[in-house]
């Protein structure tokens, strides 16, 4: 890991901005008491660096779109922040949210400043107010934290980007490893704090070289512009008539094939402009986990995606705590970029062991339920493959439901089920089709809307499964982003209320 950050401010500038043009928004900071020591490191930072502060704010163009921007400068004092710095950035924050801009926020801290003490710390909270401000009329906050990012300033406004982008390597934490080493006498091992293993855990959605951000941001610009794509695809049409329904226990056998496409596929064969928001390529040292995460586009229409990946044959993939605290942060992402979410669910289920039971996965299961019940934008939902447990549930709320034909939902797998009922697993085929767990059954207990024909099944036409669903999901985003807030509300509220009542039922 390097020590800091290589860039400048002045150099990120000029890779991030059309043509390196920026239009600074500095005016001269107010002076701050300051003892002879501290008036003298202030100098000598000035004349290293070319720079009053710490931190320089401007407005710039990316692939033709404004941008401002608040880019920290390692060179002045550690790019720690001081009551001056931070009147800086809140007043840049402030500009942004009037003008009507995003704002793109790209922090190199050591943290708030020392020599300034409580009143430096205090800001933080200026800044975050000015943050959620911003967030609150709607507006694009995004963070590409740098190395290092730290402190007060990685417990704040560095984190409340949506998305959270960083450096590749970059040290990102709490606590500095000098003081955790006071404190505690033994050193902080290095990975705890590093981009990718927090990319892992889902608390930063890309990790990307400098390099390459100037596209993606372009892109994710871009995306939120674009005007909505119009109705231009036919409606898909549904499975088989009734006497054609597949036999529940043949459709959980077929969904556990291992040629069936999941949720990576139907992202890189049916979506387009995929933007991955997801921890980095899996090593020996890091497997690839269940969570699957996206900016994307269907029939043109862009949409936030969160999925989770069947697992590979041999290879058990649970849907842990931390992936639903992911699902809830990815729907919030969803949310203030004003965009659909999607979730995409095939899964054997989330992970039953007692250190699941500690990390409170069920707690998360909860949190998940509530969150989407309650998101602004629209949600569509759709039942790819396997369905089981909690783990399923927990993505499920949505205005609309797709589902595969052979696509099933169940408490348990069959075999799990018939454990409980008949202390053996031989049960497994009977309790499936005694159970309602198929897809037309889920239609008909409110759940599906939709049912999406398997000719025959996934794992035989793989490319004209995935390519059926996305047409699918992309004229089901037109349906909903075309219905008023308040009627989407209302029609998710009365949706909720009569899911499972098979009274009424034909």
């Amino acid at each position: 890991m390097s020590i800091r950050s290589a860039l400048t401010a002045a150099q990120l500038i000029g890779l991030l901005g059309d043509h390196g043009v920026f239009d600074c928004w500095d005016t001269p900071v107010t002076a701050v008491p300051a003892d002879e020591g501290y008036a003298a490191s202030l100098a000598r930072a000035r004349a290293r660096t070319g720079l009053d502060e710490a931190v320089t704010t401007g407005r710039v163009l990316v692939g033709g779109r404004p941008l401002a921007v608040v880019v920290s400068e390692f060179g002045f004092l550690g790019g720690s922040i001081g009551v001056a710095t931070a009147e800086r950035i809140t007043r840049a924050v402030e500009r942004a949210t009037a003008e009507g801009l995003p704002l793109l926020a790209l922090p190199v801290s050591g943290g708030t400043r020392m020599q300034e003490g409580a009143a430096a710390f205090l800001c933080m909270v200026r800044i975050a107010a000015a943050v959620q401000a911003h967030q609150a009329a709607g507006l694009p906050y995004l963070t590409y934290l740098r190395n290092p990012t730290m402190g007060g300033v990685f417990a704040s406004w560095g984190t409340l980007g949506q998305p959270v982008l960083a450096e590749p390597g970059a040290r990102l934490g709490f606590l500095g490893p000098r003081v955790y080493e006071e404190l505690r006498g033994v050193r902080l091992p290095e990975e705890v704090q590093q981009a990718e293993t927090l990319a892992a855990r889902g608390l930063v959605d890309a990790v990307l070289p400098p390099a390459e951000l100037a596209a993606f941001v372009g892109r994710l610009l871009a995306m939120l512009d674009r005007p909505a794509a119009p109705g231009t695809h036919p409606r898909e049409p549904a499975g088989p008539a009734a006497g054609g329904r597949a036999d529940a226990w043949d459709s959980v056998r077929l969904t556990r094939r291992p040629g069936r496409p999941g949720a990576r596929e139907l992202l890189a064969r049916a979506a387009g402009n995929v933007l991955p928001l997801t921890a980095p390529t899996p090593t020996e040292e890091r497997a690839e986990g269940a969570l699957v995460r996206a900016l994307a586009e269907f029939g043109g229409r862009p949409a936030v995606v969160v999925g989770q990946q069947r697992a590979a044959p041999g290879t058990e993939r649970p849907f842990t705590a931390a992936d639903l605290r992911c699902v809830r942060r990815t729907a919030k992402l969803a949310e203030q970029l004003g965009l659909p979410l999607v979730t995409v669910v095939d899964t054997a289920g989330a992970e039953l062991s007692a250190q699941a039971e500690l990390d409170g996965v069920a707690l998360e299961i909860a949190h998940c339920l509530s969150t989407l019940i309650a998101l602004c934008t629209p949600v569509l939902a759709v039942l790819l493959g396997q369905g089981s447990g909690g783990g399923a549930l927990a993505l499920l709320p949505a205005d609309r439901v797709l589902a595969a034909e052979h696509a099933w939902l169940a408490p348990l797998p069959p075999e799990g089920a018939s454990a409980i009922v008949h202390r053996d697993g031989e049960h497994a085929a009977e309790l499936a089709r005694a159970q309602g767990i198929g897809a037309y059954d889920l239609a008909a207990a409110g759940l599906v809307d939709r049912v999406l024909p398997e000719l025959p099944d996934a794992a035989v036409e793989p490319d004209a499964f995935c390519d059926r669903v996305g047409r699918a999901i992309g004229q089901a985003l037109g349906e909903l982003t075309a219905q008023p807030g308040h009627v989407r509300t209302a029609a998710r509220a009365a949706r909720n209320r009569r899911l499972g009542d098979l009274t009424t039922a034909d």
